[in-house]
């Protein structure tokens, strides 16, 4: 007999908790395991990647990316269903008040999302399906849904960001992963971060890397792309979502600071999100804008690792990038801010640079790697050599279903 297992994730677009998941599902035998996945937001441009061996359970699924005008209009009407569906608005009213009365009285940034996770968890789709394990691959909804709405003999849940930064709480969770049989943090610090909120999970959270698919991303780099054609100048990279955590506001100063020294330098950013048009206005108002280029999403966006000069992450925290893992496997020289999740991955000074984050530090950093290229050059080299051993992670997953 196949053990069931479930998957659960908020969304599926393109991002690095989604990109892992179905990394770490193609390495299950589908001999062994029965897969199902369920979405909760029932939207997401990764469906067509998924291995054609896991059953979607969602209905009328949405391909759209959930960062374009069109996305955003059906992830609205989806997350407005869902709370009032099985009365979910009104069953968490007082949850979402107390919950954004303590962020406020704490001074913390009230993010509406965090609030609305469990609305939406409550307001999901119900299955009579009994499994052998149920993941939530990521915080939030996924979570909230696989401890109240799924029937599993064992239960565990993923923790991809630094946990008190990205502004989650015990109250928030309900205590939730209390009852898990495993949590599984993608790095020591975010492990780290995650029980100094949880004191007592010790034994039951484990470090689990994320997976990543080292020989599909060098094949798919060899795309040829008419883009980043800057020739004389530094090419910078940064790919991920256009959000706060991800700093580009600071990025905008620091690409000013290097063209105030005299530097010819572009700097492209690979993704989208919510933040555009506010960096768009930013870098128009700090005079950059003819170096600054947003390129929106790619549905393949190694190749732009390949072209660039220096791949900079400048996070304002991070649980464990895959962006950064997938720098590092296309050889890039490396500039990333001294944070959670990035120390993890960067050897400062042996294959890569972890610098301040603030405008000067940043800019500081890329200076250094363009006056000296040999030194860039050996971080590359570096990187590219760091060799990626997922047996004790899948492991984990092994045990569970035993």
């Amino acid at each position: 007999m196949k053990k069931k297992i479930l998957f659960v994730i908020n969304t599926l677009g393109r991002a690095g908790a989604e990109t892992a998941m179905l990394a770490l599902m193609n390495k299950l035998n589908p001999q062994e395991y029965d897969i199902s996945l369920y979405v909760m937001l029932n939207q997401g441009e990764l469906v067509h990647e998924l291995p054609s061996y896991v059953r979607l359970l969602n209905k009328n699924f949405c391909d759209v990316s959930v960062l374009s005008k069109e996305g955003k209009r059906k992830l609205y009407r989806c997350i407005f269903k869902k709370l009032f569906s099985h009365g979910s608005v009104f069953k968490n009213f007082f949850y979402m008040l107390s919950n954004a009365v303590s962020i406020i009285k704490n001074g913390g940034r009230l993010m509406a999302d965090k609030l609305l996770w469990r609305a939406v968890s409550d307001g999901s789709e119900r299955f009579k399906t009994e499994y052998d394990a149920a993941v939530a691959y990521i915080e939030g909804a996924s979570a909230y849904y696989v401890h109240d709405h799924v029937k599993a003999a064992k239960k565990c849940g993923f923790i991809h960001i630094d946990y008190g930064q990205a502004g989650y709480t015990r109250a928030m969770d309900k205590d939730c992963y209390l009852d898990f049989d495993r949590i599984f943090a993608v790095s020591d610090e975010v492990r780290h971060s995650f029980l100094s909120v949880y004191k007592n999970l010790g034994e039951k959270t484990k470090v689990f890397h994320n997976i990543v698919d080292d020989e599909k991303i060098l094949k798919k780099a060899e795309e040829s792309i008419s883009e980043m054609k800057a020739d004389g100048a530094a090419k910078l990279l940064t790919v991920g979502r256009l959000t706060y955590q991800k700093g580009f506001d600071v990025a905008v100063k620091a690409l000013k600071i290097l063209i105030g020294r005299g530097y010819e330098v572009h700097w492209y950013v690979v993704g989208d999100g919510p933040e555009y048009d506010a960096l768009i206005a930013q870098a128009e108002r700090e005079k950059v804008s003819e170096y600054f280029h947003l390129l929106g999403a790619k549905n393949n966006p190694y190749p732009y690792y390949r072209k660039a000069d220096i791949y900079v992450h400048a996070t304002r925290f991070e649980g464990k990038s895959i962006a950064l893992t997938e720098a590092q496997i296309l050889g890039c020289a490396i500039v990333a801010s001294d944070c959670s999740g990035n120390r993890e991955q960067i050897d400062s000074g042996e294959n890569g640079i972890l610098c301040e984050f603030s405008p000067e530090g940043i800019a500081d950093a890329v200076e250094n790697l363009i006056l000296n290229p040999k030194l860039a050059e050996k971080f590359a080299q570096a990187a590219a050599k760091r060799k990626i051993n997922h047996l004790e992670e899948l492991q984990y997953i092994y045990e569970l279903m035993r």
